[in-house]
């Protein structure tokens, strides 16, 4: 890409979204553009996501049957999960992994080869990995030309599987995170909600107001509950900490919504 955001023909790196789990939801263009790939980039989180690197080869099996491409993983830097600066921590944590993958890029991307990253869900919401690439670029230090390409969401993906809509007639949706829920104390009538390790919902949210709970949302491990916050709000959370337990990650997202008299 150009400086002035001029699609360029000839990337190097291709930041492709693969959707929240289920193979069968990756675009055509994202098969087409995993098979440009040479080197697929992968940031190692450790023993218990493992199972995030399975599903990223078993995607690449199943589209690039003939092979001639290649996994590596980088590791990802250690992060403070409840540092007294939230910012300058996530700050810092970039820092690190943008020295990391550009390490990575200089030793394993040969003149002429097209690396990759499969970005679970869509790289445009709530992921770090655009944003980093941006700064090498930026930087200068390895060249880089990149494409992006737009995935299912996991917004889409809890939509249909709970059979809804995420706004009634003529109301906002707004999309947030657990811990700007908590800060905000609630707020907007349709609220989707990302990245809530601490089930905020309990805290800020009405008894009456319903919700719309997903994890592992197209995977065999997919877990749905639905109800007012005061019916299944507990149940969300109990069935959330048991299931990071037992598989040792966990991704969910909810829809928070407001009674329609509000």
């Amino acid at each position: 890409m150009t400086a002035t955001g001029v699609r360029d023909d000839s990337p190097n790196l291709l930041l492709i979204g693969i959707g929240p789990g289920d193979p069968k939801q990756i675009t055509i263009e994202a098969i087409e553009a995993m098979r440009e790939a040479d080197v697929f980039f992968v940031l190692d989180k450790g023993e218990h996501k493992h199972t995030l690197l399975a599903l990223r080869r078993e995607i690449c099996e199943r589209y690039i049957p003939e092979g001639g491409y290649r996994f590596v993983e980088i590791p990802d830097p250690p992060r403070d999960r409840h540092p007294d600066d939230y910012t300058a921590e996530v700050r810092a944590w970039h820092d690190g992994r943008l020295a990391k993958i550009e390490e990575a890029f200089a030793a394993e991307l040969a003149d002429g080869q097209v690396g990759a990253f499969l970005v679970w869900g869509d790289p445009a919401l709530y992921d770090s990995t655009l944003r980093i690439v941006e700064q090498i670029a930026e930087a200068g230090r390895f060249p880089v030309r990149y494409r992006v390409i737009p995935a299912v969401s996991s917004i889409s993906a809890l939509a249909a599987a709970h059979r809804i809509l995420l706004n009634r007639i003529g109301e906002p949706i707004h999309i947030t995170t657990g811990r700007r829920l908590l800060l905000d104390r609630g707020g907007d009538t349709n609220q989707v909600v990302m990245l809530d390790s601490g089930c905020s919902f309990l805290e800020v949210a009405e008894p009456d107001d319903h919700i719309w709970w997903g994890a592992y949302l197209g995977t065999d491990e997919e877990i749905l509950i639905c109800g007012t916050v005061a019916e299944v709000g507990q149940l969300i959370k109990v069935t959330r900490e048991e299931a990071r337990i037992r598989i040792g990650w966990i991704l969910d997202v909810y829809l928070l919504r407001k009674p329609e008299y509000r």
